[in-house]
């Protein structure tokens, strides 16, 4: 017999990831794309080390641009 994980118990961890890397900021610069790509599917986007240099400097970058 194969073990089963607890559906509830990996949810919840999955859970638990994803606000992590949303606080951290590790997921910000895919939103900001796929952002970009549906709103704005003809204009350039910023490299991932443009879009940090921004963010750090000050100058604002959101998801959200309209």
């Amino acid at each position: 017999m194969g073990r089963s994980r607890p559906r509830p118990v990996v949810r919840a961890l999955k859970a638990v990831r994803w606000y992590v890397a949303s606080v951290m900021g590790d997921n910000h610069y895919e939103r900001y794309l796929a952002h970009r790509r549906a709103t704005h599917p003809d204009e350039p986007v910023m490299t991932e080390r443009e879009y940090w240099k921004a963010r750090h400097d000050g100058t604002t970058v959101t998801a959200r641009c309209c």
